[in-house]
């Protein structure tokens, strides 16, 4: 059994997988993480460990691991050997979660081009080529820090939470609505933007969409899309298993 754990900026995700079947999976809250884990699961029957953290000081918050049992961990860097070709010009500042979401698309999608979108804190887009070749993408500020950023660089401007706009009445009559159509619309024509640009230069696209956010674009974006919320979990899967074989 492989043992996933994803830090990101406010949950850590993890999940348990046999091969590549995901047999347990639970999001936990950052503050008692130690003894919430160990509460919730055995290490019984774990053979391997893969990290990914886009938070300071993971080596030691994971410690406890190794503490209670001799499990191997592996802390997923952007040296770590992956199952793709990484052409990225500072492959020395791409995010582990980026690496791990890209191993996760391929996975799914083999022999094909792919674009994974992960609408999160950030919206990032990574593509990588049916020869599995990555090559990049983008990053744009996720709907939350659009919202925050109006707020904080305007005098006047109110901070509004996140909710389930409908992006049909675009056509905002209080600020409040103005600005949450200014966020959410314009989100998902970007997202169908980039697609269309994708679509246009790289035949055979598929384009998967995961994060945070997933569920309520998905259900809006026009263009063909594969929901996938596990994608992240599903390529750091991969990427331990790939480990085995090298």
């Amino acid at each position: 059994m492989n043992l996933i754990i994803d830090e990101g900026n406010s949950q850590i995700k993890v999940a348990l997988y046999k091969g590549d079947k995901q047999y347990f999976f639970k999001s936990f809250g950052k503050d008692h993480f130690e003894g919430d884990f160990l509460e919730e699961l055995s290490l019984k029957g774990i053979k391997k460990a893969i990290v990914s953290s886009v938070a300071k000081h993971s080596r030691e918050r994971f410690a406890f691991l190794q503490e209670y049992t001799s499990l191997p961990v592996l802390h997923l860097r952007a040296d770590t050997p992956v199952p793709f070709s990484n052409q990225y010009a500072s492959p020395q500042t791409l995010g582990c979660d980026r690496i791990a979401l890209v191993a996760g698309g391929m996975k799914r999608f083999p022999r094909r081009n792919v674009l994974v979108i992960d609408a999160g804190t950030c919206i990032t887009f990574d593509f990588i080529t049916k020869k599995k070749e990555y090559l990049g993408g983008a990053i744009a500020p996720g709907i939350a820090m659009r919202l925050k950023a109006m707020h904080h660089y305007t005098d006047k401007l109110p901070l509004i939470e996140e909710e389930d706009f409908d992006t049909e009445n675009f056509v905002g009559n209080t600020t409040a609505k103005c600005m949450l159509s200014g966020v959410y619309n314009n989100v998902l024509r970007e997202i169908e933007g980039v697609i269309a640009q994708y679509k246009k230069k790289y035949n055979s696209l598929t384009t998967v969409l995961t994060g945070g956010n997933h569920f309520y674009l998905a259900e809006r974006i026009k263009s063909t899309i594969f929901a996938a919320p596990f994608v992240l979990l599903e390529g750091m899967n991969a990427i331990l298993e790939y480990q085995k074989r090298i």
